[in-house]
């Protein structure tokens, strides 16, 4: 069964590597390639519903809701739960498709624990990004409203758009990262608000982290090379592994 059709033409270009790990991924495993997906999802849905019940909110709000105004120790423990809050401007059905279709990717391109990893990094950075901001003039670039520091992270988003601009990079899909990128920036600009700021902070450090990954591959194929062997055979220079 073909769960994603090839691309063509310029679609090709720029996605044709991260379709096909995809669908290869999928034909190989269907549902099985994608576990950690399949339970966040579950786990973000749950939360939805529990934080919707009149006995259910407080609990949700204290185990997984993070804010700039809550201890640095409380939000780390929190952080964990967090990516599976749903953002409160946000409808909950647009947080489940951005899990499943962003997540699930990441999941079958880079592994379960490489994608955890990521995804915890960029919301880290939009939590301590608001944690700053909050304490600098706000009336400059990087400064936020004290008000700020009662509104509740962007949950998932952060991670779903980090996660998204470092498979765009390790997989060469340059043009769709810029318009990851160019779409947050709009965002900043229109709205203004603490969840678009807190997505660029995790564009940062993804970015960081694309950096690293690109220059761990070069040396990695720099040597394989100096052993007489063919660099990147099979992939593009740069794209990781099917499966961490």
């Amino acid at each position: 069964m073909s769960f994603v059709r090839p691309p063509s033409g310029a679609a090709r270009r720029e996605w044709g590597l991260l379709l096909a790990t995809v669908r290869a991924g999928l034909t190989a495993s269907r549902l099985r390639a994608v576990p950690l997906t399949l339970a966040a999802v579950c786990l973000t849905a749950l939360l939805h519903s529990v934080e919707n019940q009149p006995w259910g909110s407080g609990a949700v709000r204290a185990l997984g809701a993070v804010r700039a105004e809550d201890p640095l120790w409380q939000a780390l423990l929190r952080t964990p739960l967090s990516l599976f809050v749903p953002a409160p401007d946000l409808p909950v059905w647009g947080a489940l498709a951005q899990i499943l279709m962003v997540l699930g990717t990441a999941e079958i391109c880079l592994g379960r624990w490489r994608t955890l990893l990521i995804a915890y990094v960029a919301t880290l950075a939009g939590t301590l990004y608001a944690r700053i901001g909050v304490s600098i003039d706000p009336d400059g670039p990087f400064g936020l409203p004290a008000s700020d520091a009662r509104i509740v992270d962007t949950g998932p988003s952060a991670a779903v758009v980090g996660l998204a601009v470092y498979l765009c990079c390790v997989y060469r899909a340059w043009f769709t990262g810029v318009l990851v990128i160019a779409a947050m920036v709009v965002e900043v600009n229109y709205k203004n608000n603490l969840a678009g700021k807190e997505h660029l902070a995790a564009i940062a450090a993804v970015l960081v982290l694309c950096a690293v990954t690109v220059r761990r591959n070069r040396r990695r194929y720099a040597r394989r090379r100096d052993q007489g062997l063919r660099p990147g055979a099979g992939t593009r220079s740069g794209a990781p592994p099917m499966r961490s």
